[in-house]
């Protein structure tokens, strides 16, 4: 009998640590819709699909927008969509076949460049308050993590870095800012895998980051019937399911935690 009151007594001390957020008009779960790498398919798949859902989310651009899209994603953030910093040139590690190798890279270099993106973005958005992702989610470069020199220079807000299913985030009160996990969802993902995840972060009263690339195209592609099938869940559970774009969500967070 003393050790089941023993036990109760640390679930009581866990659950204390681990204070849950309320999240907006008494919904159980906040849900974050992200797309990297500012894909073709994402402007002519997902985002009709999330027009028609009636939800927002936030695209990570790089320097590859150019004069026929950034009209696109300018129309975009006057929508509520959020536009968001995933460098110039996407750097990763040669093991990861990318067109720019990070081995090259200095944490004070690609700190460099998430700046001139910013600037970049500000010339599409006019905003000054920004979010980032890591290219490949890697927060090394050359070898070195630049986590520490991000945090330093001030450019961003908050982070996303990858992960996986487990990539449900409910300890609030320990999450650095700049790592924030996600769930990067891996290429033909079916519908009712992207459902699991969200039940997940329902189950558990938390936040769940999704990670896509393409949509019914490009590459790491969801289908577009899985994609479709995903926002239908989070339609018809609107009711429990905040919907919100990754600068929102982490807004509201870190001011319920002050």
């Amino acid at each position: 009998m003393k050790r089941l009151t023993l036990f109760f007594l640390l679930l009581n001390v866990i659950a204390y640590a681990q204070p849950k957020i309320a999240w907006p008009d008494h919904k159980k779960a906040v849900i974050v819709l992200t797309y990297d790498d500012a894909l073709s398919s994402q402007l002519d798949v997902a985002v009709p699909q999330l027009d028609s859902a009636k939800f927002k989310a936030t695209f990570f651009l790089t320097g590859d927008i150019n004069y026929v899209t950034i009209p696109r994603w300018r129309a975009l953030s006057k929508k509520g969509f959020e536009l968001a910093n995933h460098t110039l040139y996407h750097p990763c590690m040669n093991s990861n076949d990318n067109p720019v190798a990070s081995e090259s890279y200095t944490p004070y270099t690609i700190v460099r460049e998430i700046g001139a993106m910013n600037d970049f973005l500000y010339a599409v958005d006019g905003k000054t308050s920004r979010t980032y992702a890591y290219p490949c989610a890697e927060t090394t470069i050359g070898g070195k993590s630049y986590v520490d020199t991000l945090r330093k220079a001030g450019l961003v807000k908050y982070a996303r870095v990858g992960g996986d299913v487990d990539a449900v985030v409910t300890d609030f009160k320990n999450l650095d800012l700049l790592q924030i996990p996600s769930y990067g969802v891996e290429d033909n993902a079916t519908g009712a895998q992207l459902i699991t995840f969200v039940k997940r972060v329902q189950q558990s009263s938390g936040m769940g980051i999704f990670m896509f690339h393409g949509v019914g195209g490009d590459y790491i592609t969801t289908p577009a019937a899985s994609h479709r099938e995903l926002l239908e869940y989070l339609k018809n559970n609107k009711k429990d399911i905040w919907v919100a774009t990754f600068q929102q969500a982490m807004d509201y967070i870190t001011q319920q935690l002050k």
